[in-house]
Parts: structure tokens; sequence; C-alpha cells
């Protein structure tokens, strides 16, 4: 179980910070892919939660 919300934050991590380079927010307006910290952040977070649901 621990491994799958590894792999899940580790996924989710890299996704968020994909989101921030390929998407983000060039102006700053956008409070969670203007910052790569918080756009990796939070897909950890939706990363290891998408990952105990499964």
């Amino acid at each position: 179980m621990s491994v799958r919300l590894i792999i899940g934050a580790v996924v989710g991590g890299l996704l968020g910070y994909a989101v921030y380079r390929f998407i983000g927010c060039s102006s700053g307006a956008c409070p969670i892919t203007s910052n790569p910290w918080i756009s990796t952040i939070i897909g950890m977070v939706l990363g290891t939660l998408l990952s105990r649901a499964i």
C-alpha cells in the first residue's frame, strides 16, 4: 500500500510540475500555476489521493 502511495505522489508531482512548465501562468495572477513549488505539491497531494482511491 505505501509503495502505491509513493508512486502516486511522485507521478502527481511530476504532472503538477508539467502543468506549471507547459501551461503555467506567466503573469503571476494564477496562484496555483505561477509557482512551481505550489503546483508540484498540489500535484503530489492529488496523486496520493487518487492512488488511494484506486
